[in-house]
């Protein structure tokens, strides 16, 4: 058997599709969500990731600022910038790309964020609010502000016709961005959840009993076709630069011959977190109505 790709490219696109139409009905009724974006310093990874957004944006008709910002900029300065996008009626959905230079607390700034525009999901509000809420459902009909990454997943699972309800959910990695936020979607959508981490005992066994397997854990093909049982779902969420290029955290030409649903690397999970970005960018200017 081999695996049908999850294709986070297609499947992104399809929702942008959806976003135009959304965007095309606020612009009749005079509203343009708009997204700005702050990147601090030159990490050129963080620069490649700045321009994909904007490129996103201007493909669904979004209003795209980017701010980039020297390394040495004062955290107060930095925390000015915030506030006046804060109070910027054109500005529905502030982003600052992690990491930041040493210098500048992170906390600060995200706490800076003005929850109603938190479109990363950071904020201690967003958190929240998502934490206390039990079901998918009233997740979305509220109009939450949900982790992209974690959303995008869930996404992927969800239009690829993956029965969330009743699985057998693995997640390997406890990270606030990733790990715990996508634990806590899969169980609103009624999966039976474990989290791994490095104190995990015989975690190839507990790999084993996974349904759905998702890996995010920043090692390279650590996921092996030993650790997959035969006709999982597996979700990989690793992105780690090797000799031989861009791999994830599964071994794909292994685990492929065992999974019956995989995401490859790169194309899939990367574009899904831009998307969703876009999705609550929309979502903070239906608010704004």
């Amino acid at each position: 058997m081999t695996a049908k790709l999850i294709s986070g490219k297609e499947i992104g696109n399809r929702i942008r599709e959806e976003l135009k139409l959304e965007v095309a009905k606020l612009k009749e009724k005079g509203v343009t969500p708009g997204l700005a974006t702050i990147l601090v310093g030159e990490d050129p990874a963080s620069q490649v990731y700045v321009r994909s957004k904007g490129r996103a944006c201007d493909n669904i008709g979004v209003y795209s600022r980017q701010q980039t910002l020297p390394a040495s900029i004062k955290e107060e300065e930095l925390l000015s910038l915030i506030w006046s996008l804060n109070e910027d009626p054109k500005i529905h959905g502030i982003l600052c790309q992690l990491p930041l230079p040493g210098h500048i607390d992170e906390s600060k700034v995200l706490f800076r964020i003005n929850p109603k525009k938190d479109v990363d999901g950071f904020h201690p509000t967003s958190v929240g609010l998502f934490f206390t809420e039990k079901n998918f459902k009233d997740m979305m009909d509220k109009q939450l502000f949900l982790p992209c990454t974690p959303h995008g997943i869930i996404e992927m699972l969800l239009r690829s016709g993956v029965e969330l309800s009743g699985a057998n959910a693995v997640v390997l990695g406890r990270s606030n961005i990733v790990g715990k936020p996508v634990a806590l979607l899969l169980m609103a959508n009624n999966a039976t959840v474990t989290i791994c981490h490095s104190r995990t005992k015989d975690l190839s066994e507990v790999c084993q009993r996974a349904d759905i397997l998702i890996a995010a854990i920043g090692r390279a093909k650590f996921v092996t076709a030993e650790m997959v049982k035969e006709g999982a779902v597996v979700i990989d969420v690793g992105i780690n630069r090797t000799d031989e290029g861009l791999v994830g955290d599964v071994d794909f030409d292994q685990v492929k011959e065992k999974a019956s649903m995989i995401t490859p690397v790169p194309g899939g999970v990367g574009p899904m977190t831009i998307t969703m970005l876009l999705t609550n960018t929309v979502k903070s200017a239906k608010r704004s109505l």
